[in-house]
């Protein structure tokens, strides 16, 4: 039991540190669930598309990060879609939930390529239980007490170019910088949010008959903290499933599998290992679940 205590105690401020880098959740399915982080995608599908999605990291180990998302978007009119998004994050003592509207116009470059402009708005509720870091021996800034569920306005926006074969997509999903916990030297304080940038790109490449490779990248910037880069490949066969592997620098290598029920229902799954961990010997490495419907 004292050792678990001391993996958890290790694993909060690995996580604390990692997360003043990279504050905005990962997800190994950013393909399918795009508009979490780009505005443009919203409505840029033909008809309306409804997702789930849920993904439970250092699986087993009590308080690690989970996060829970829900996504909406649909075409208004020839060249105007809206969306919407919930996002639930919650990481140790840390718990934010994000609800935004997302707002989209399609430019129409010529025949094959078609452009979307997108904006987001919305808010965020931040609550951290700075109580609890007495269970972590980790000592708080007496500011601190100002943070516990703080309520913010945010807005981001996004472009994202689409062509039957291959797409590239960039955005600022939150453009403002609120406050929230900082770990640093072993004192918790307050920081700031820092402003994440998203440049996303992938190619449909028909193998054969029926058989299309999916490669695809995602590179984000947070500022002060190196470059984080996310490169999945996928095999579709017979338009019924994809398959395929998601390698994360330096991070952790993905298994992925998604399942296509009917014409309008995809579901997926994908286990991730870390490379490195503190907390191997009761860590059952990281699950997400994606259901997408399109209605």
């Amino acid at each position: 039991m004292k050792l678990k205590l001391i993996y958890t105690i290790i694993l909060f401020a690995l996580a604390t540190v990692s997360l003043s880098a990279q504050q905005e959740p990962n997800y190994t399915f950013y393909r399918y669930n795009m508009n979490l982080i780009n505005p443009a995608y919203a409505g840029a599908n033909e008809g309306t598309d409804l997702g789930l999605n849920v993904r439970s990291q250092w699986a087993s180990v009590e308080g690690a990060p989970e996060t829970q998302s829900v996504i909406f978007g649909t075409p208004l009119r020839k060249n105007v879609g809206i969306g919407a998004s919930i996002i639930n994050d919650r990481t140790f003592i840390e718990n934010q939930t994000s609800i935004a509207l997302d707002f989209s116009y399609k430019l129409k470059l010529n025949e094959k390529h078609d452009l979307f402009f997108g904006l987001k708005a919305g808010f965020n509720s931040y609550k951290a239980n700075t109580a609890g870091l007495m269970t972590y021996g980790i000592q708080a800034d007496p500011s601190l007490m100002n943070i516990d569920g703080s309520f913010n306005v945010n807005i981001g926006i996004g472009a994202y170019l689409k062509n039957d074969k291959y797409f590239l997509a960039l955005s600022i999903p939150r453009v403002l910088t609120p406050d929230r916990l900082e770990y640093d030297d072993g004192l918790a304080k307050i920081g700031m949010d820092k402003m994440h940038v998203y440049l996303a790109g992938g190619y449909d490449i028909a193998l054969a008959d029926k058989i299309v490779l999916k490669p695809t990248v995602l590179l984000s910037y947070v500022e002060a903290s190196p470059l984080s880069l996310d490169v999945t490949t996928l095999v579709e066969f017979n338009n019924r499933f994809d398959i395929g592997v998601g390698y994360r620098l330096d991070e952790s290598i993905s298994g992925i599998l998604i399942f296509k029920a009917s014409k309008w229902m995809d579901i997926g799954y994908a286990y991730e290992a870390a490379f490195e961990s503190p907390v191997r010997t009761i860590d059952n490495g990281t699950h997400e679940i994606l259901l997408n419907l399109k209605l």
